[in-house]
């Protein structure tokens, strides 16, 4: 009896192998990736205790330390042993993440998986492979878009490392990504990836301020510079999604039109959308850009709502529910919503 029970499972596992071949090859490709990273990570005291490591770099690594700790003690983020050691991309991005979207309406394109179940993007460890997704995506009719990242979560399958690269960033930035990718050791919705971007930027943004106050102080460089970045990244911000919204109406009014006018007048407004960038007042030349030639798609806008979407109702809830008190609101969600 046992035999046949395993000879039939085994059968179940092979068949769900053949109709899912693809998912199986990606996930090998994924896994191998993630191995790769995970295995050639140096702990941190290493690198400190390393002579020909440049000061510069021990610096940032003490520093991330810093923000790792005070996200744990400070703001009750999970203590997890993400971000004690680090991978040295040498200067090279090593994940580039895919997405679709609809061409006249701003829905993405979704991949189910196991586990943490619809995404809206495909991550891969190889440029060429990330290439022919989006060039796949682009064969079936969808608005598709290509970006490398700085950082990602891996949902506690493996102990994140820093990437090298991340120490590029400036005090705040770097404050910012680090809270923001151990929120999503903290806090996970399955299905629901803009609620989970959302709440990690939301609850990153506070958190960098609240410990750059306590480590600089509300008059130091460190939190002036960060605070004048935040500005100019929620005008910037703000208007992107002024703009998806007006190109959700433009999409429910042309319902009814061809694809030749659909197309006409999508590129039209997303070229005004884009030239209008140039009346914002920035205090930072970050946003300040030749844009002659960035003639962004349905993807480019997707990315801003999925990440930012909802952060006015959750500011709602933060103010009037928790007077702004950052760690009983982090705590609310962690209990809510607790991670995998």
């Amino acid at each position: 009896m046992i035999k046949k029970i395993g000879l039939l499972l085994i059968s179940i596992l092979l068949i769900w192998v053949l109709f899912n071949l693809e998912l199986v090859g990606y996930a090998y490709k994924q896994a191998k990736g993630q191995l790769h990273i995970v295995w050639n990570a140096r702990p941190v005291a290493e690198y400190i205790a390393d002579p020909q490591v440049p000061d510069s770099v021990k610096q940032k690594l003490h520093f991330i330390a810093k923000v790792r700790q005070y996200a744990i003690d400070s703001l009750g983020l999970n203590n997890t042993d993400n971000y004690t050691t680090m991978y040295d991309q040498k200067g090279k991005p090593i994940l580039w993440v895919v997405t679709g979207c609809e061409p006249y309406e701003l829905k993405a394109k979704e991949w189910s998986f196991p586990i943490v179940g619809q995404m809206p993007y495909k991550g891969f460890f190889v440029e060429e492979d990330a290439k022919e997704a989006m060039q796949e995506l682009s064969d079936e009719g969808y608005d598709a878009g290509i970006r490398t990242v700085g950082g990602w979560s891996t949902l506690g399958w493996f102990k994140d490392p820093i990437l090298s690269n991340m120490l590029y960033r400036n005090t705040g930035d770097l404050a910012n990504l680090i809270i923001h990718e151990l929120v999503h050791a903290t806090i996970f919705v399955k299905d629901s990836v803009e609620f989970n971007e959302n709440i990690a930027s939301f609850i990153a943004e506070r958190g960098a301020y609240r410990f750059l106050k306590d480590a600089y102080g509300e008059e130091s460089e460190e939190y002036l510079t960060y605070k004048y970045e935040i500005e100019d990244e929620n005008a910037y911000i703000g208007h992107v999604l002024r703009g998806a919204d007006s190109l959700e109406k433009l999409y429910s009014d042309l319902a009814n039109k061809d694809d030749a006018e659909k197309s006409q007048e999508k590129q039209l407004m997303i070229r005004n959308i884009v030239r209008k960038l140039d009346t914002i007042s920035f205090h930072f030349d970050t946003y300040r850009k030749d844009r002659s030639d960035f003639n962004p798609n349905n993807t480019y806008f997707m990315s801003f709502l999925r990440y930012r979407s909802k952060q006015d109702k959750l500011m709602d809830l933060f103010e009037n529910k928790f007077n702004e008190d950052l760690t009983s609101f982090i705590t609310y969600f962690e209990e809510k919503h607790p991670f995998l």
